[in-house]
């Protein structure tokens, strides 16, 4: 059930080194004050998924967090690559990074293969492609009742669900509306779940037709987080700061640079400073 913290106590009980965690967010609502406290606390060793990682996860890999990771796509949207990523695949810098890469809908599926607690995901994919030849744990499987081949990918159970959303009410359900992408899969494919929000409301109110609701009994921990998606943006509160987006590839591609850019704006603040660092930067 639902337990309404600080984001820096909801990091501190529910992401540990070496976890399995998917920090997810399409375009919109991504989680970056969250991916910064993960930052703060020190966290090591862990496998991250994401569906087209952007910015918050290279500054992970730039910060020796991630291991290994799970996506489909990644880089700066608009701009190019990101920089701390490709350093650490070609250069082992700051340390080596394992990836496994997938399709949009591989990832997708896989969530909800393990939302719904299956082993691995099916689906109508691959065909005619080369990803396959290089990810080994991309399989296939005929079909009992057809004989057509289907694709095959294993499910993702995450040990911790990492999102940014809209509202919560007073009992722990949360409101996403706008652009979603696998927010809702991945808090129900993961163990536990740590949710920032822009506000805490008593009721939600009138809601689009594409709203989702997470119920209080699928997240672990809430923390009120206004602007915690920022640079990205949040329908309804603010607008996605693309001067960052286009600020953030020539910080990224010097190490140093990088490194005097996280001590200042990162490492040296508290969740509480968490929307000034883009104004700056940008």
């Amino acid at each position: 059930m639902a337990e309404f913290l600080s984001l820096q106590d909801a990091v501190e009980g529910n992401i540990g080194d070496g976890d399995f965690v998917a920090m997810e967010g399409f375009t919109h609502l991504i989680p970056f004050a969250a991916g910064h406290e993960v930052i703060r606390q020190g966290r090591k060793d862990l496998t991250v998924s994401r569906m087209t990682p952007d910015l918050i996860y290279d500054q992970l890999i730039g910060m020796g967090a991630v291991d290994k990771l799970v996506f489909s796509w990644g880089g700066n949207p608009g701009v190019g690559s990101l920089h701390r990523m490709r350093d650490a695949v070609e250069n082992e810098w700051p340390r080596p990074l394992a990836i496994e890469e997938h399709s949009h809908a591989a990832m997708a599926n896989a969530y909800e293969a393990g939302a719904a607690n299956l082993p691995f995901a099916m689906f109508r994919g691959y065909i005619g492609v080369d990803l396959p030849k290089v990810n080994p744990r991309i399989g296939s499987v005929t079909c009992p009742y057809t004989g057509e081949i289907l694709a095959t990918v294993p499910a993702l159970r995450p040990d911790v669900a990492v999102i940014h959303a809209l509202r919560a009410d007073r009992a722990g359900n949360v409101l996403l509306e706008g652009i979603v992408g696998a927010q809702k899969e991945a808090v129900l494919a993961a163990r536990r779940s740590i949710v920032t929000v822009e506000e805490i409301v008593d009721d939600f109110g009138p809601r689009s037709p594409n709203a989702v609701i997470l119920p209080a009994w699928t997240v672990t921990a809430i923390a009120l987080v206004p602007g915690g998606a920022y640079p990205s943006y949040a329908h309804g509160y603010y607008k996605r700061a693309n001067a960052f987006y286009k600020a953030w590839d020539a910080i990224a591609r010097d190490r140093d640079t990088f490194r005097a850019w996280m001590r200042e704006n990162v490492l040296e603040k508290g969740p509480d400073d968490f929307r000034q660092y883009a104004a700056r930067a940008a």
